[in-house]
């Protein structure tokens, strides 16, 4: 039986004046709702005891499994206000099936498809004023999540397990601009291998990847650029964000996800997208040597970053041992990937992929 999300209405709402200076300056992830959804599954029972509630704190035991074993996943989407007022989704559905990849990876319960939009669409139509107007790029993130919360210290599944999504109004990535960003190749930490998480969207993930994190800032980089853990010489993934590479000749260059990338929904739409910018698309291996040498010889003229967070953020150098390049131009396709792309999100754009969703 679908969940149907109902709402119990916060006692205390957030005061118009209240959300008005939180929307002001609301940064990234610092103010939340006033509700948030969630729902319980039993492992004899399946999903239930879901509905819209005031947003507070979840009463883990110390002896909660996801705090010994990890076990846990999430997702991140956006809720955008068009021109009009009205406030649309872009792709859910490809973050409803994106968890279940997730869960069936983490040993956890998959959540219908109809369940996760129900949450979603519920939580978002129930907090609608809390969603920014469009300008400068602001929007309502919105985390769905799902975690082992069974009281056991025994290594297995857990049997009983929460769902919940939260929202939090966002501001531009970018405040002061967008401007080409520093990365720090790493060929000492690896993010995935071969059979592990890499391509299940799960904490542990952005766990190991914050040491080398850690790494790119003591060398002046904002972000970090993986390699196979294998040989370290083949191009993955930054800490949160797929990359892409565009060549002299319009081809628009990123690795396979081969179970070790997050098959990224920005990443997918951009693949899409990339045809009618006059680009073409090519998925497949590419080389840590080959980034460098295309860029040395030209070839490799611009590269990005792309998320959900960010949408598109454009590369200008890339350094690590024995790495120190610099793209020739400062993204004139990059920066027509990202105007497209939000031009479809915002509604400023025609949306030929059937992308938006109303919500309300």
């Amino acid at each position: 039986m679908a969940l149907k999300f109902p709402v119990s209405s916060h006692p205390s709402p957030a005061s118009a004046s209240t959300i008005a200076d939180r929307l002001a300056d609301p940064g990234f992830g610092r103010f939340f709702t006033d509700h948030m959804a969630v729902a319980t599954w039993q492992k004899d029972t399946g999903w239930g005891e879901d509905g819209l509630v005031a947003y507070g704190p979840f009463a883990v035991d110390p002896a909660g499994a996801v705090l010994h074993y990890a076990q846990e996943i999430f997702e991140g989407l956006k809720a955008y206000r068009h021109e009009d007022g009205s406030v649309w989704l872009f792709r859910p559905e490809m973050n409803a099936r994106r968890l279940a990849r997730s869960a069936e990876r983490l040993g956890l319960p998959v959540l219908p498809e109809e369940d996760f939009l129900a949450s979603v669409r519920g939580l978002v139509a129930t907090d609608e004023r809390w969603v920014p107007s469009g300008g400068e790029e602001m929007s309502l993130y919105l985390r769905p999540f799902m975690f082992a919360n069974e009281s056991f210290l025994g290594v297995r599944a857990a049997e009983t397990v929460q769902y919940a999504v939260i929202a939090s109004p966002v501001g531009p990535y970018f405040s002061g601009g967008v401007k080409p960003v520093d990365i720090w190749v790493t060929t000492t930490y690896s993010r995935a291998g071969s059979g592990g998480t890499g391509a299940a969207k799960c904490g542990g993930n952005y766990a190991s990847s914050l040491v080398a994190q850690k790494e790119a800032y003591e060398h002046g980089c904002s972000q970090v650029l993986f390699t196979d853990a294998q040989t370290h010489s083949w191009l993955e993934e930054l800490g949160g964000m797929n990359i892409f590479l565009v060549t002299a000749d319009g081809r628009l260059l990123t690795p396979p996800t081969s179970g070790t990338i997050l098959d990224g929904i920005t990443r997918d739409s951009i693949l899409t997208l990339a045809p009618e910018l006059g680009l073409t698309p090519e998925v497949r291996p590419i080389a840590l040597s080959e980034l460098v040498e295309g860029i040395h010889h030209g070839d490799v003229v611009e590269a990005f970053a792309c998320g959900t967070a960010a949408v598109v953020t454009p590369i200008g150098r890339f350094l690590g041992e024995g790495i120190d390049v610099s793209t020739p131009e400062q993204g004139s396709a990059t920066m027509a990937i990202r105007n497209r792309l939000l031009d479809i999100q915002y509604g400023r754009g025609d949306d030929p992929y059937g992308w938006r969703q109303k919500v309300c």
